[in-house]
C-alpha cells in the first residue's frame, strides 16, 4: 500500500486544454483583469440565465460584495444556516451586521424553511441559504417568507454550479447568488468566484465596489480604445479576478455538464457499494431538482464499528484523503463564544457534524482509485 499514489481530496481536473489556454494568455498583453474576465462573465450569464455576472477573487468576495450592495450593515440581522462553512457568516459579520444562524435537515443538511421563519425579526435584512454538497436548497419556500417579510435572498451556491430548481440553473432565482471556483469545485479557477444576479442596479455597485470603488477598471482605462480617466465613488475593495484565473475558468466550464454526467454516474456507484453498511446515505434530490453532486458524504450510525476521526484516519492510512463538511458553526470558538450558542439549539447540525465525513468525489479519479476508495471505506466499517 505504501507503493500506492496518496490520493488527494479535492483534486481538481486539470488538461492540456486548459494548460496550453492559460499559456496562451501569460504570452498576451494581458494577465490581470481583462477580456478573459469579460468572457468568463458572458459565459457565466449564458450558463446560468443570469442577466449579469461579476467575477471575482472568491466566493466569500461575492457574500461580502452581495450584501454590501444590498444596503446590508450595523443593526441588521442576516439568516442562515449553522451547517456551512465559516466563510458564510464571516462575510455577514464583515458588513457590521448580525449573523442569526438556524437548524438544518437533517435528511438533506440544507437550511431549515421553519427554522427561518422563525428567527425573522424586525431586523432582519436578508436570507443566505446554503445549496449544501450541491443539493438545492427549497428556493421556492425561502422565496415565499422572504416575500412575505420583504427580505433579499443571497444564495450561497459555492457547492451548486451545475444544480437546478424545477427547470431554471441555479443563480438565475434569487435576488443575488454567489459562486465558488476555489480549487475543490465543480470547475475551478485556482481562487475565484462570481455574482449573478437580475437586478442591474446591485450588479453595478458590486462592480464598482469589487475594484476599489472605481467607475472604470482596468481593461477600460488601459485596453487599445485608449486611457480614459476614473472616479473613486466609494471606497471599495481589491476583490477582483484575473484573466489567467478567467482563462482556466473558461476551459473548466466548457467540460462542466460532462463532467456532472461523471459525477452522476460515481455516486451511483458509491450509493451501491456502502448501502450495506452502517452509514447514512444522502436521499435522492427532490423531483424536479439538478443536484450538483460537488460533495460526496456518509454519515456513520451509531453502530458503525469507530468514530467519523478513526475512519478518515484509517483512511490516511491507506494513502486516500477525506474531509469534513462540516463542523457547525455553533461548535467554532469565535461564533459560540460571540453568540452564546449551544449544542440544543441545533440538534440536527450538531448531530451531523459528529459524524459526517466527505469521500474523495472527482471526475479526476480512475478506476484504481475509485476501487481503492471503496475498499478502504468498506475495510474500516467492517465489511
Amino acid at each position: 500500500m505504501d507503493n500506492e499514489p496518496y490520493i488527494v481530496f479535492g483534486s481538481p481536473l486539470i488538461g492540456r486544454g486548459e494548460i496550453d489556454a492559460v499559456v496562451r494568455t501569460l504570452e498576451s498583453a494581458w494577465i490581470g483583469t481583462g477580456p478573459r474576465v469579460q468572457e468568463l462573465q458572458t459565459a457565466m450569464a449564458a450558463y446560468t440565465g443570469a442577466a449579469h455576472t461579476q467575477a471575482v477573487s472568491s466566493c466569500t468576495a461575492a457574500l461580502h460584495l452581495s450584501m454590501l450592495a444590498a444596503g446590508i450593515g450595523p443593526g441588521d440581522e442576516v439568516i442562515t444556516t449553522d451547517m456551512t462553512f465559516c466563510a458564510t457568516a464571516n462575510s455577514i459579520v464583515h458588513t457590521g451586521a448580525t449573523p442569526v444562524l438556524v437548524d438544518c435537515q437533517r435528511d438533506t443538511m440544507n437550511i431549515d424553511p421553519a427554522a427561518v421563519e422563525a428567527a425573522i425579526t424586525p431586523r432582519t435584512k436578508a436570507i443566505v441559504p446554503v445549496h449544501f454538497a450541491g443539493r438545492p436548497v427549497d428556493i421556492e419556500a425561502i422565496g415565499a417568507i422572504a416575500r412575505k417579510h420583504g427580505l433579499l435572498v443571497i444564495e450561497d451556491a459555492a457547492h451548486a454550479i451545475a444544480a437546478s430548481w424545477h427547470g431554471r440553473k441555479i443563480g438565475s432565482i434569487s435576488d443575488l447568488t454567489c459562486f465558488s471556483f476555489y480549487v475543490t469545485k465543480n470547475m475551478t479557477t485556482g481562487e475565484g468566484g462570481m455574482v449573478t444576479t437580475n437586478r442591474p442596479e446591485l450588479a453595478e455597485k458590486i462592480r464598482v465596489l469589487g475594484l476599489h470603488g472605481m467607475s472604470a477598471d482596468a481593461w477600460s482605462r488601459f485596453s487599445d480604445k485608449g486611457y480614459r480617466h476614473y472616479d473613486v465613488i466609494y471606497p471599495g475593495f481589491k476583490y477582483n479576478l484575473t484573466d489567467i484565473a478567467a482563462t482556466l475558468g473558461l476551459e473548466q466550464l466548457r467540460h462542466l455538464d460532462e463532467w456532472q454526467q461523471r459525477r452522476e454516474a460515481l455516486w451511483q456507484r458509491y450509493d451501491q457499494a456502502f448501502a450495506d453498511l452502517p452509514v447514512v446515505l444522502a436521499p435522492p434530490p427532490a423531483p424536479g431538482t439538478v443536484h450538483a453532486r460537488h460533495l460526496y458524504v456518509l454519515l456513520l450510525r451509531d453502530d458503525a464499528p469507530c468514530s467519523r476521526d478513526s475512519l478518515m484516519a484509517g483512511l490516511h492510512e491507506l494513502r486516500i484523503g477525506s474531509a469534513v463538511h462540516y463542523r457547525p458553526l455553533h461548535v467554532q470558538p469565535w461564533y459560540r463564544e460571540r453568540f452564546k450558542l449551544r449544542d440544543e439549539q441545533f440538534p440536527n447540525a450538531h448531530w451531523i457534524g459528529e459524524r459526517t465525513v466527505s469521500l474523495p468525489f472527482s471526475p479526476k479519479l480512475g478506476e484504481r482509485d475509485i476501487e481503492r476508495i471503496i475498499s478502504g471505506v468498506r475495510q474500516l466499517l467492517g465489511s
